[in-house]
């Protein structure tokens, strides 16, 4: 699935991406260092990998949007 990075705080390493329909979705510090990135700005386009659905919907992984 594709987002865009929404916020992302170096300290932590967590932060919100936005789905394309809007949808903020947070991820951790876990999800972002399976990713193997060093850091993200505001406004990147990231390939994530989610689990649960709804309010249960988190985010598990976030690379680079490669083509």
């Amino acid at each position: 699935m594709q987002a865009t990075a929404y916020t992302y705080d170096p300290v932590t390493h967590s932060g919100q991406v936005l789905l394309d329909d809007g949808t903020p979705v947070p991820f951790d510090g876990p999800a972002f260092d399976a990713g193997g990135l060093r850091l993200l700005r505001p406004g990147q386009r990231v390939r994530i990998e989610t689990a649960g659905s709804g309010d249960d919907l988190r985010v598990t992984l976030v690379t680079l949007q490669t083509f």
